[in-house]
């Protein structure tokens, strides 16, 4: 039965794990995620068959989601931006395997050990390079805590559908803050009914999971099917949110712990006379290219807010062709945009273009 409760946000995100039927963590502390993992210590060891593993190291714990999930359980793995870093070889062969694992970025500023603050700063690494080789991985931003609760069965269900990683990508600030949430029903053990999982000597037909491939053609026909298997993701399951854009000029877009921020200052804006409007992309990949194009038609400027030098702003300019100009803010180093901020950056948009 659903229930509404008072939660941090790593403690909330992994409760709604375990009753998305995770019941295999693997895992490594650091700040600021290490909620999660000392949650999954305290609850899935109380759960009849389930398995909470601290590893020896980020790279362990990667590996050990590969053995699992090749065996068809549902399995999680959670870091902080530099321990991402080591998790990426892995998060290769894990994609070059077709395998569905959810991985949690509660990102920390960088680069190198940086600081323990909020940031943004890896979301190039999400989109763009999880892992080396041709891959993609799903990715979720969350910007509350509820959110980051309900994006953790579609990341499972997704990533399960479609044999492919998923990365909930939050950070320090949605991780450490608190809020109400309604967590979802218990949907207990997913049951392993999973026909390419392996199943050692049982049966005629071995199941064999790898990522080695010594033939170039028979390696370049599983890419080519697995970007087909992307091209479907992109056209049917891009999220966004939309505020205020039926007459904006200017259009505001942030994701995650920044769009709380910049929808703020929109709205502040829009009680200036001011006519703002706000996109949040809720999938970073695949990216609403399409929600963007639409609103760059009657938009006459974009201005990008992350917590970072600028990052997904490219993703912005490509989306919408480069046809308006698209202004950015960010605060990098771990520092939080207050909405004064935004809101002056808006104003003078404004202002530039009377």
């Amino acid at each position: 039965m659903s229930q509404r409760v008072l939660m941090k946000g790593n403690e909330a995100l992994a409760e709604a794990a375990i009753r998305a039927g995770c019941h295999h963590f693997f895992g490594y502390p650091i700040t600021p995620q290490n909620e999660i993992v000392a949650y999954m210590s305290k609850r899935l060891p109380k759960i009849e068959g389930a398995c909470f593993l601290q590893a020896e190291s980020e790279i362990a714990a990667i590996n050990m989601l590969l053995g699992a999930s090749a065996a068809g359980a549902r399995v999680m793995t959670s870091s902080s931006s530099p321990g991402i870093s080591l998790k990426t070889e892995g998060i290769s062969y894990i994609a070059g395997s077709d395998l569905p694992v959810v991985v949690v970025n509660t990102q920390r500023a960088g680069p190198g050990l940086g600081g323990i603050q909020p940031s943004q700063a890896d979301y190039w690494q999400a989109t763009k390079a999880p892992g080396h080789g041709d891959l993609r991985v799903l990715v979720f931003a969350p910007c509350s805590v509820q959110e980051m609760v309900d994006m953790v069965t579609t990341a499972f269900d997704m990533a399960d559908k479609y044999r492919m990683p998923a990365i909930i990508l939050a950070d320090g600030m949605l991780g450490q803050m608190m809020e109400a949430v309604t967590l979802p029903e218990d949907r207990g053990r997913q049951a392993n009914n999973k026909e390419w999982a392996t199943n050692g000597h049982a049966g005629e037909n071995r199941n064999i999971i790898n990522s080695l491939y010594i033939n170039p053609d028979e390696l370049e026909k599983i890419i080519r099917d697995r970007f087909a298997r992307y091209a479907e993701i992109e056209a049917k399951h891009t999220q966004h949110e939309e505020y205020a854009l039926e007459d904006a000029d200017i259009v505001v877009t942030a994701y995650g712990a920044s769009a709380r921020v910049a929808k703020a200052a929109v709205r502040d804006a829009r009680a200036k006379g001011i006519k703002a409007g706000f996109i949040r992309p809720i999938t970073l990949w695949p990216f609403p290219k399409e929600a963007y194009a639409k609103a760059a038609n009657t938009a006459r400027s974009f201005l990008c807010v992350e917590m970072s030098m600028g990052q997904m702003v490219d993703d912005v300019r490509l989306a919408i062709s480069s046809k308006v100009p698209v202004h950015f803010y960010g605060r990098p180093g771990g520092i939080v945009p207050a909405p004064e901020e935004v809101l002056a950056e808006i104003e003078k948009i404004a202002g530039g273009m009377n």
